[in-house]
């Protein structure tokens, strides 16, 4: 029988050398994991995770693109195997010989089942001194126990059990399930200043500047393989640099030049202009993160009146958004829990919206005013949008005109983004709405943690839903015993939050990640150089496996 080889046999092989830098859009404030995403952070680039994405998979069967990985995607990493004796239970297997970085006060000790339980107790608040989960993390509520049976097996004990559950609550891919060093955190109460970064990765934070640079270099004894080239040890280049370029037209001139390898997420209006400038720079539509949206307390006059929000949504005209503001560049159709892009069975495709659902949605002015008057308003009302400064202010000026259309006057105040995160999603001290750059639509995550944007008494709920017919979707989300029933829950949980407009949703606008044509291996890959809510990192185990074509960089002049 003829062997065919492997689909990456077309490629070129790895190279050893050489470095990988990237943009970052914002300044780097957090390298703890028990801060999570909330803040910018780079930590899982020298922290690693249990899990990861099988980098054996052709891209044409799976991309990586959506950070929802259908279980069949995700492997071990940390972990060598796992298993589910019971309904009830689950087992994971770690590998042995796995090091910590030979830095005090790790000292380079062997990575155990204790750390891991160490990780659970600290994130959400399990026991071992640890009693409340991080700051914007919700402990795991069917999660019994998470005990070490052994020097190298981790027993996770549940209410009940799914393989979908499974990954997304224990082998969460996004940074917060990256594993930190406990003794460095109980030298240090956390390890926040970079100075303690400590990981088992492939790379050893060096050196950071704030507002400028962080600079990685390979650990030379660093465990892993790469799984396409098993004889290969990783990590392929010696440095990780990031940059650190708030403005968009500076990052593009820097990737002009060559300077750069990765802008992560850049706006379409932006892509263009680069391709026509450097046709050769490579260019990959992404998803661009969760949809803008303006958020509201609904526990709070006048947003706990149904007609106020529904009012706020006709005020919007999203094809003249699209049209204006995005150049057409983007979709006008608006967003509910789950992004398009993970298709009409999950519910999310404005498409298929039920008719009078998708009325709700036009630009109606007429019948804003009249849902106000009903409300109590005839005249509409003053309020104010606490933004974080990173986000959009030209759209938010945009939509303040909309607003003003019928009444509502709102006014602008603005906040640094670490202090909207303290004021906004920690404190809950806002009172009327609040915008970011992201909301809790249009999320290509895994289902069942969508399903919670909304749940009761979360952290993440800071639009303070509190709705017993949303909250019955998650139970039931635990409870499904096949992918199809969860899909159908899905869209049943879709099709209420567009019914009830806990936030008012604007657009979904398209992003595009750009590369240089001599890194190898980048895909756009969601989870390969994160740009969620904590902006841009390259996790390690991606930062381990992609590598530059030195030969083809300097036939480029670069």
């Amino acid at each position: 029988m003829e062997n065919k080889g492997h689909w990456w046999d077309k490629l070129a092989k790895p190279q050893y050398g050489d470095e990988i830098v990237i943009r970052a859009d914002r300044n780097i404030v957090n390298f703890d994991p028990y801060f999570t995403e909330g803040l910018t952070s780079i930590y899982g680039a020298w922290l690693e995770k249990m899990a990861a994405d099988d980098w054996t998979v052709n891209p044409s069967v799976w991309d990586y693109r959506l950070a929802w990985h259908p279980v069949q995607y995700v492997k071990g990493n940390m972990a060598e195997s796992w298993e589910f004796p019971d309904h009830y239970t689950h087992v994971v297997h770690l590998r042995k010989g796995i090091h910590w970085q030979n830095i005090p006060p790790a000292n380079g000790r062997e990575f155990v089942a204790d750390d891991v339980v160490f990780h659970f107790n600290r994130m959400y608040g399990m026991g071992g001194g640890y009693d409340k989960p991080c700051p914007s993390r919700d402990r795991i509520q069917d999660l019994i126990s998470v005990t070490a049976t052994d020097k190298y097996t981790v027993t996770f004990k549940f209410k009940e059990l799914t393989p979908e559950l499974m990954i997304e609550r224990i082998h969460d891919i996004s940074q917060a399930s990256c594993l930190e060093n406990p003794e460095a955190v109980k030298k240090w109460g956390d390890v926040n200043d970079w100075h303690h970064a400590i990981g088992t990765g492939p790379f050893i934070l060096k050196d950071f500047t704030s507002g400028k640079s962080a600079e990685m270099i390979k650990n030379s004894d660093y465990w892993a393989y790469d799984e396409r080239y098993p004889q290969n040890k990783l990590p392929y280049v010696d440095r990780l640099k990031y940059l650190i370029i708030p403005d968009d037209a500076s990052a593009a001139a820097e990737m002009r030049a060559g300077k750069i390898d990765i802008i992560p997420s850049i706006s379409a209006e932006q892509a263009l202009l680069i391709q026509n400038t450097n046709p050769e720079i490579i260019q990959i539509p992404t998803s661009g993160g969760p949809a803008i949206t303006i958020q509201m307390r609904n526990d709070k006059a006048p947003f706990n009146d149904i007609r106020v929000r529904k009012a706020l949504q006709l005020a919007i005209d999203l094809p003249a958004i699209a049209r204006i503001h995005y150049a057409g560049a983007t979709s006008a159709d608006p967003s509910s829990l789950c992004s398009s892009e993970m298709g009409v069975e999950w519910g999310g495709v404005y498409e298929t919206w039920p008719q009078d659902v998708k009325e709700q949605y036009s630009y109606n002015p007429t019948e804003a005013r009249k849902l106000l008057a009903e409300a109590g308003y005839p005249n509409g009302f003053s309020t104010h949008v606490i933004a974080d400064t990173a986000g959009d202010m030209d759209l938010l000026q945009m939509v303040k005109s909309y607003f003003a259309q019928v009444g509502i006057d709102m006014e602008i105040r603005t906040m640094a983004t670490s202090d909207w995160l303290e004021f906004v999603v920690k404190s809950h001290k806002h009172e009327q709405l609040v915008y970011r750059p992201y909301g809790p639509l249009g999320h290509t995550k895994a289902p069942i943690r969508i399903i919670t944007n909304f749940y009761t008494g979360l952290s993440k709920n800071f639009n303070m839903v509190s709705d017993p017919v949303f909250d019955a979707y998650y139970p039931k989300a635990e409870a499904a015993t096949s992918l199809d029933q969860l899909k159908q829950i899905l869209k049943e949980a879709n099709e209420y939050t567009a019914r009830q407009h806990y936030v008012v949703s604007l657009l979904h606008p398209r992003q595009y990640a750009l590369c240089q044509p001599w890194l190898k291996g980048y895909n756009a890959q969601v989870h390969g150089v994160w740009m969620g809510s904590g902006g841009p990192s390259l996790l390690s185990f991606y930062a381990a496996r992609f590598w530059i074509d030195q030969n083809l960089k300097k036939s480029m002049r670069h």
